[in-house]
């Protein structure tokens, strides 16, 4: 739909905004932001979402939304995925989102000359979380394919699947689950990969009813950010400790966080 279209068509209703968005009756949601290789705190972050839907009604839909970044940076990369893979939350749908670093590593394996910059945003990281080391007499010129050829050795099938099966967006309700936002110049059936993996300011800066609340992480935060049009939880959790969720049921928002105090409603 072209973009003056679209803006009519919004015209003719309420504006949508995180106030009136609800998600399906009989279901929660559980948004989890940037994990970038800490899996100590994922765990953590699954015994407060585990604890938190205990509450819930036995015949509630309970559902994780991952949104991406799950490697680079910290050191527990390879775990990261092991945990998401064979410790699930029990009873709970998942829906794993592709980042912007999960698509590095598959671009790395494909072209390591071309995604070389790959390793100075965190896949260094990555790499020494899969046991992968260089040896010291390797001539300069072979380095990056000597690292993807044992990147690719080091790899479980089960885990090159994942980042292969990563899927870029999911809808639900009034909400739209994304790794970075969309751009807001283009209607949603029109974003392409770039600019859900990687936009920043204009999505950011936007004030515009997207015809979806953007649930989002990819840009730090202090606290959650909540917009009129979005709401953003990547709190940093490899530099901060505060890896965090969005709890989403009904037209109800709250948070949890494994550092930071007195998250809720009003962040």
């Amino acid at each position: 739909m072209p973009r003056e279209m679209l803006k009519r068509f919004l015209a003719r209703r309420p504006r949508l905004t995180v106030d009136v968005a609800r998600v399906p009756d009989g279901l929660r949601v559980y948004a989890v932001g940037d994990i970038h290789g800490r899996a100590d705190l994922l765990r953590e972050l699954h015994r407060l979402i585990a604890a938190d839907a205990a509450n819930a009604p036995r015949q509630m839909r309970k559902l994780a939304v991952y949104l991406g970044d799950y490697i680079d940076r910290g050191l527990q990369s390879r775990e990261v995925i092991d945990v998401l893979l064979n410790e699930p939350l029990p009873g709970f749908e998942a829906i794993h989102l592709r980042g912007n670093h999960d698509h590095e590593l598959l671009a790395f394996l494909e072209d390591p000359l071309r995604s070389a910059a790959w390793l100075r945003y965190g896949g260094d990281a990555t790499i020494y979380s899969y046991g992968v080391r260089l040896p010291s007499d390797s001539p300069p010129q072979e380095r990056l394919g000597i690292l993807r050829d044992r990147l690719q050795e080091a790899l479980p099938a089960g885990h090159l699947a994942f980042f292969t099966s990563l899927p870029l967006t999911y809808e639900i309700g009034d909400y739209l689950f994304v790794h970075a936002g969309i751009d807001p110049d283009k209607s949603l059936d029109r974003q392409t990969p770039v600019d859900l993996l990687w936009i920043r300011d204009d999505f950011l800066e936007s004030e515009e009813d997207f015809g979806k609340v953007v649930v989002h992480g990819h840009s730090v935060t202090e606290r959650p950010e909540v917009r009129d049009n979005r709401i953003g939880i990547d709190t940093g959790a490899c530099y901060t400790n505060a890896l965090t969720s969005l709890v989403l049921q009904g037209n109800t928002r709250r948070f949890l966080s494994t550092g930071i105090a007195g998250i809720g409603i009003d962040d």
